[in-house]
């Protein structure tokens, strides 16, 4: 028996060409003023995230960034992924519904939902269903949806018009050679499947050092949604995908100043520190993935410093 065979079911997510194959989110629902069914409505939705997720991750930023903490609430999920998914224990609870695992919810929401029970997950308070489970287009509604509930944030676009053609070819790039990228390299169980996906991972870091070196941010020299997806995939590079994920050819730290210096940017602008926690980013990875670390032993190290020098 193969070793991803012996594994339990939510750990195989490699194919039989042992090469990942991320799923598509399948609730894509919006919020929107001109949506007769998800208005935009303080205190009406809910955000369910784990920390250690870089997806979840994005939702989490946008929600400080636009000052939405009193509008959309939050429930965090432990960090250790389990055989039935994100777990609520040990202090993390559904505080909704008192669900076990994030797959309640799924299930609440769709009664034979097939698929897999990811973060981050956008709820409706109201119906009582999945709105979206996508973080790109959660991000998005977050962006911009609740602009009249937060007056003083209207002005920060993330996304705005005249950068969005800019962006999205940005973000596609990235999405499958960074933000997937460290994914393919580190659930790869070939050596085919790990050098076809490493090798662009690298590059393309390689391009976005060089793009950093002639401007502070990724598009237009002003923070986007483009600088928030990649950052959250950066911060877990060197505690995580350098070593767990195999992603070993250079480091963030050592190597690349002109991104270490924008994510130390981007962390100490306010309340974006308060969005990374380290403790349960390490122990997802490090303890849930026992297909690839199967003594669960936790690294002491946590990256560079992104709080020091100061940079804003």
């Amino acid at each position: 028996m193969s070793s991803t065979s012996a594994q339990p079911a939510i750990l195989n997510w490699a194919g039989k060409e042992g090469e990942f194959k991320r799923q598509v989110s399948t609730f894509r629902n919006h919020i929107s003023k001109s949506d007769s069914k998800f208005t935009p409505k303080a205190g009406r939705y809910h955000l369910y995230v784990s920390y250690a997720c870089p997806w979840a991750h994005r939702t989490l930023l946008v929600r400080a960034l636009k000052g939405l903490e009193d509008i959309i609430s939050v429930d965090v999920v432990h960090w250790h992924l389990e055989e039935n998914g994100w777990p609520f224990k040990d202090g993390y609870e559904d505080s909704l519904y008192g669900s076990k695992f994030v797959r309640d919810l799924y299930f609440k929401a769709e009664s034979d939902y097939g698929g897999r029970f990811t973060v981050p997950v956008l709820w409706d308070k109201e119906t009582q269903t999945i709105v979206n489970n996508e973080s790109s287009e959660i991000i998005r509604m977050l962006n911009t949806a609740f602009d009249d509930l937060v007056p003083g944030k209207a002005g920060i676009n993330y996304y705005p018009d005249h950068l969005k053609a800019e962006i999205d070819s940005v973000n596609e790039w990235i999405y499958d050679d960074i933000n997937n990228g460290v994914y393919k390299s580190g659930f790869a169980t070939t050596q085919e499947a790990y050098d076809k996906n490493v090798v662009p991972l690298f590059k393309s870091l390689d391009r976005v050092e060089d793009m950093l070196s002639k401007a502070d941010y990724l598009v237009g020299n002003t923070l986007t949604e483009a600088d928030l997806r990649l950052w959250t995939t950066i911060i877990r590079f060197d505690p995580v995908y350098h070593g767990h994920f195999k992603c070993n050819l250079k480091s963030i730290e050592k190597d690349y100043p002109n991104l270490l210096k924008w994510a130390r940017r981007i962390y100490q602008i306010p309340k974006v520190a308060e969005t990374v926690n380290m403790e349960h980013i390490k122990k997802h990875y490090y303890q849930s993935h026992r297909q690839i670390n199967p003594t669960g032993v936790v690294p002491v190290g946590n990256g560079p410093d992104l709080a020091e020098p100061k940079i804003v």
